[in-house]
């Protein structure tokens, strides 16, 4: 906590290099370079991403968000409510250019990413709980995400005057997201309940493609327009770095302060701090035109919370949470 409110601080105090860095490069004024065929497989990949999920959820794990409802609430609560509203009050601390604290506002009010349930699993976290709160928020992304990146995102001037530019119209937004989300959820949901040998043959494969698909469509996005990222990544990594160190903390101090048991509280940190980049990034080429502030947050995000996720799952996977495993367990069953 003592280093993060470090970084803050620093960040705060060098509020003029920011502006520096950002004002010789115009990056509100960049639209990165993407064609309709990049976008489609922009697009394709998100489904494949969100069919991989979904391939693992099992409606016994959606069923138990339901019997045992206390875990789950703090989760989504702090990943709906409790970090959309911290990432807003971080963008007015660093206080970067409009476009980045608007890619960051995004970014926190998407669900939870699609390697979260892998990270958990690794941590020694309670991946049930994990897997169904991936189902559950992907599910409510389709009308909390807008409603709550056009309310945290018209709260600042400098946003507001990015979102007036597009004209973005929340239903539009939402509709785009129910689309993107709910036929590949549903359709590997339906695939996991009535063909589960199918479902299990596919679910590692599927979920590698869709990884290496998104990792792939990023890196192209680097090459395509490197003179961008070169000017402002410096920046946009400090940024991406405080955010999900943040989201991190913010998802393992509302287990905490909840009372959750160990096994619990990493598995809500996790959710919080591993949220669908890709899907921000399927948003801000259909909606912004591939805005160059939002598209380097939401492609750097990608990258970052795959490496902060494993670090921090190396860390909890040597101390594995033994005495509040049995109360965890006599919970889930």
């Amino acid at each position: 906590m003592h280093v993060l409110s470090s970084l803050l601080a620093s960040a705060s105090a060098n509020g003029s290099a920011f502006d520096e860095v950002l004002l010789a490069a115009d990056v509100d004024e960049v639209m990165l370079n993407f064609d309709p065929a990049s976008l489609m497989v922009l697009n394709v990949a998100i489904g494949l991403i969100m069919f991989g999920i979904a391939l693992d959820v099992r409606v016994d794990d959606l069923r138990s968000v339901f019997r045992t409802p206390r875990a789950p609430l703090i989760g989504l609560g702090a990943q709906f409510l409790l970090l959309p509203a911290a990432t807003f009050a971080l963008t007015r601390i660093i206080d970067p250019m409009p476009s980045i604290a608007l890619g960051m506002i995004l970014v926190g009010c998407c669900p939870g990413g699609n390697i979260s349930n892998i990270i958990t699993h690794l941590a020694k976290g309670n991946t049930g709980l994990s897997i169904g709160m991936t189902g559950v928020s992907t599910a409510m992304a389709a009308i909390m995400t807008p409603l709550n990146f056009a309310f945290w995102g018209s709260m600042n001037e400098g946003t507001r005057e990015v979102l007036r530019s597009v004209a973005l119209n929340p239903a539009d937004l939402a509709i785009t997201i129910g689309l993107l989300l709910a036929l590949p959820v549903t359709a590997g949901v339906l695939l996991r309940l009535h063909r589960p040998a199918i479902a299990e043959k596919l679910y590692k494969p599927m979920r590698i493609i869709s990884i290496v698909f998104f990792l792939g469509f990023i890196a192209i996005a680097f090459i395509s327009n490197l003179e961008h990222f070169a000017a402002l990544l410096g920046v946009v990594l400090l940024a991406v770095f405080i955010h999900n160190a943040m989201a991190l903390l913010l998802g393992y101090g509302a287990a905490a302060a909840a009372k959750l048991p160990e096994r619990d509280r990493r598995a809500v940190s996790i959710e919080i701090g591993i949220q669908n980049s890709a899907l921000a990034l399927v948003l801000i080429f259909g909606f912004f035109g591939g805005l160059g502030g939002m598209a380097l947050v939401a492609a750097w995000w990608g990258i970052w919370h795959i490496i902060a996720g494993l670090t921090v799952a190396t860390v909890w996977s040597r101390r594995p949470p033994e005495p509040a495993l049995a109360t965890s367990q006599a919970a889930e069953a």
